[in-house]
C-alpha cells in the first residue's frame, strides 16, 4: 500500500469544477463565529458538490486570511452569498421552493439516519452559532430539524464537524441525481 500523489487523485481544476452539475443543496451558516469553521465548511461543501453557501449575520465573508487557511481555495469554487440575517436567506429560499432543515437538537428532531431525504426536493441546511445554535426565528420557519446522534458525555459537535457529517449524508442520498 502507498499513498497516492496529488496528481494521481484526478481532481478537477477550478474551471472544470465550476462547469459540473452541483447538488440542489444550499448550506446556510447562521451567525458562525469562527472563521476557521467557515473555511472548513467551504472546503467540505466543495468536496460534496453543494451548490451554494449563504453566510448570515456575524458569519465572516471571504476574502479573509483565517477562512482561506482552512478553505484552501474552496471560497473560489463554491458559490456564496451574504445575508444580514439568516431569516432573509430562509425566506428567499422558501420562495424558490426549497425545503429548509435545521441541524439542531429539539423536541421534534429527526435522527440523521432516519431523515428521509426526498430526491425531488431542493434542500437548504441551516447550521447555527457555535454556542447558541440555530436562532429561534429561523427554527420557527424550517420544515424540520435533524439531529446527529451522539453517545458520549458531550452535548454537541463542532459545527464544521456536524456540517461534514450532514453534507456527506445528503451527498450519499442525492449523488444519483448527478449520475443520471
Amino acid at each position: 500500500m502507498r499513498k497516492l500523489k496529488l496528481e494521481e487523485l484526478n481532481r478537477l481544476d477550478l474551471e472544470q469544477y465550476k462547469q459540473i452539475e452541483k447538488l440542489p443543496v444550499i448550506v446556510i451558516l447562521d451567525n458562525i463565529r469562527s472563521l476557521f469553521n467557515v473555511g472548513a465548511i467551504f472546503r467540505t461543501a466543495d468536496a460534496f458538490l453543494v451548490s451554494e453557501i449563504h453566510l448570515c449575520g456575524i458569519t465572516a465573508k471571504p476574502p479573509h486570511r483565517e477562512i482561506h487557511k482552512t478553505a484552501l481555495g474552496a471560497t473560489e469554487s463554491v458559490s456564496w452569498k451574504y445575508f444580514d440575517e439568516a431569516m432573509l436567506s430562509v425566506k428567499s429560499l422558501k420562495e424558490e421552493g426549497y425545503s429548509i432543515f435545521a441541524i439542531e437538537q429539539t423536541d421534534q428532531s429527526i435522527v440523521l439516519e432516519d431523515w428521509d431525504i426526498d430526491t425531488n426536493d431542493k434542500i437548504a441546511i441551516v447550521f447555527g452559532n457555535e454556542v447558541k445554535g440555530v436562532s429561534e426565528p429561523v427554527l420557527e420557519h424550517v420544515d424540520g430539524c435533524v439531529e446527529i446522534p451522539q453517545f458520549g458525555t458531550k452535548h454537541s459537535l463542532n459545527v464544521s464537524v456536524s456540517a461534514g457529517i450532514v453534507m456527506w449524508t445528503v451527498f450519499s442520498h442525492l449523488k444519483s441525481l448527478l449520475l443520471e
